[in-house]
């Protein structure tokens, strides 16, 4: 490591969450003609990775991924912050600026120990926190049952394999990233819509501190960004938290988006479902479609969310 390096990015210290960082410095290097000591990977432990006996939703959403990383930027010890962005809760603070997302990577779940959710066998255990993965699950196989699984991708195939439980989902991305892309069977988008921002990598800086925005700008992919904020749009109108299973999917278009988003009910029971298309930067139609959204779910889904 050089003594002054360009650009210090700061990650959680999690196989995969470090991968994506040194994607990001590959990026950043070649975008800028450096070499990989110019830019230096920060890690911490973030409260998320040491808290996994209990839902995130429980114990502070996803702030639990972010907290660290955000005091490190509040402080100067790091320059930017790498995120997967569908741990990045939907509201910011106005310090901090999402400067990049990279190229989205594979947006499907993927579904391990059974080859389809037909196939999986009557009465299973299904292991996820997600309430997003377990509402969607319940929806189709309400005959399953659902148990916690918390860790990062390693602890919860080693669950799996010790018999917690019969079949869990992990996101394509992650998998591909750590080169088990082999694992397990990818669910169809179109039937099994994934989590809004799945498979995006985004980089975040301070918003007053422009050399920095400029430099982490030059990795911006355009079309990543505009579906990820789009995604994130509605997630701000629908007003939801870590516990609102909501699923949503983007389509870009030219400069116009396809934007496809399911709200369910804790228990899977009842579903309410839209789409819109619209300009890729018109995130008020998008907003007021979340707000539309959401005036047609049922009282049982409603109360999960906070828009309106």
């Amino acid at each position: 490591m050089t003594d002054h390096p360009h650009l210090r990015l700061g990650t959680r210290q999690s196989p995969l969450a470090v991968i994506q960082a040194e994607e990001t410095r590959r990026r950043l290097c070649d975008a800028h003609g450096w070499g990989l000591d110019q830019v230096e990977l920060v890690k911490v432990r973030a409260s998320g990775d040491k808290i996994q006996d209990r839902p995130l939703a429980d114990i502070g959403g996803k702030a639990l991924w972010t907290r660290e990383l955000d005091l490190w930027l509040a402080e100067g010890k790091i320059d930017a912050a790498v995120h997967s962005m569908k741990d990045v809760e939907t509201l910011r603070p106005e310090s901090l600026t999402i400067a990049a997302i990279l190229p989205r990577a594979d947006v499907r779940d993927v579904l391990i120990g059974a080859s389809s959710v037909r196939e999986i066998p009557r009465d299973a255990v299904v292991g996820t926190s997600a309430p997003r993965r377990a509402a969607q699950m319940l929806y189709h196989r309400p005959d399953c049952r659902i148990v916690t699984f918390r860790g990062n991708v390693a602890t919860r195939l080693a669950k799996l394999a010790a018999g917690e439980a019969d079949v869990t989902l992990l996101a394509a991305a992650g998998l591909q990233r750590l080169d088990q892309a082999g694992t397990g069977t990818p669910l169809d988008s179109k039937d099994w819509i994934p989590a809004p921002a799945q498979g995006a990598i985004g980089i975040e800086c301070n918003t007053n501190d422009a050399k920095t925005r400029e430099l982490i700008g030059a990795i911006n992919h355009q079309q990543s960004f505009a579906a990820v904020m789009a995604e994130r749009a509605l997630l701000e109108a629908l007003g939801g938290t870590c516990h609102s299973p909501i699923a949503a999917l983007s389509f870009i278009d030219g400069d116009m988006i396809d934007l496809t988003a399911s709200l369910f009910s804790a228990d899977g029971a009842e579903r309410v479902d839209g789409s819109v298309r619209c300009k890729a930067s018109a995130l008020d139609e998008i907003r007021a479609f979340g707000r539309d959204l959401l005036a047609r779910a049922t009282p049982g889904i409603a109360a999960l969310f906070q828009g309106g």
